[in-house]
């Protein structure tokens, strides 16, 4: 006989079976390592992964974190040029990509950008086919569209940081006019992350 649970309740998804909480970023530029060390200091997860082209740097980033390990809960770190190191990852951060050229609009990227992600998705989903993934690098509407086809995840699994920044550089600008806290001021920058993008406030 069923539960009065049983029949209230459904099952939108399958549980989560393990305790491993592995996250792997993609591109250790500025943006990226800024992702990163977020992840160590938040404690959100229990194993990192660093994926990169330029080994040399990734090798030195990686032993910044570790060396910074002793101040912070104890979390596995691994990088290398090889898509292997991502394996069961539960949330891939793709930050990487070409860079933004002076004068350029980040609809200039498109192209390049694609390029690259042809070879980092498919390379991530084949590895990691149950993760979530996160895409920042720019135009970054533009790319989350993409990696959404390039995956062919359900589009729950597959987002974009969007306006996030432009709305947290808002909130900033807002307070130090009105001189209050940023945490006190309230708003949001909606649209596309680029110049279209627009306004919309509540105090």
């Amino acid at each position: 006989m069923a539960t009065v649970k049983d029949q209230i309740l459904k099952e939108v998804t399958k549980s989560e079976t393990g305790t491993s909480s592995k996250i792997t970023v993609v591109g250790v530029g500025q943006v990226g390592m800024a992702c990163a060390f977020s992840i160590l200091t938040q404690g959100i997860g229990n194993e990192l992964a660093l994926v990169d082209v330029a080994e040399d740097k990734l090798k030195g980033e990686m032993m910044d974190l570790q060396h910074g390990l002793p101040f912070l809960r104890n979390v596995t770190i691994h990088a290398g040029s090889n898509y292997d190191i991502t394996a069961g990852s539960k949330i891939c951060i793709i930050t990487a990509g070409a860079r933004q050229r002076e004068g350029e609009s980040r609809l200039n990227l498109v192209q390049r950008n694609v390029d690259i992600f042809k070879s980092i998705v498919p390379q991530l989903v084949d590895r990691s086919p149950d993760a979530i993934l996160l895409v920042v690098s720019n135009p970054v509407d533009i790319m989350t569209y993409v990696t959404w086809k390039l995956s062919n995840f359900p589009e729950n699994r597959v987002f974009g940081s969007g306006t996030n920044l432009d709305s947290s550089r808002f909130r900033f600008l807002m307070s130090e006019r009105l001189n209050i806290a940023p945490s006190s001021c309230h708003g949001f920058i909606i649209g596309e992350h680029g110049d279209s993008s627009g306004s919309s406030i509540t105090f």
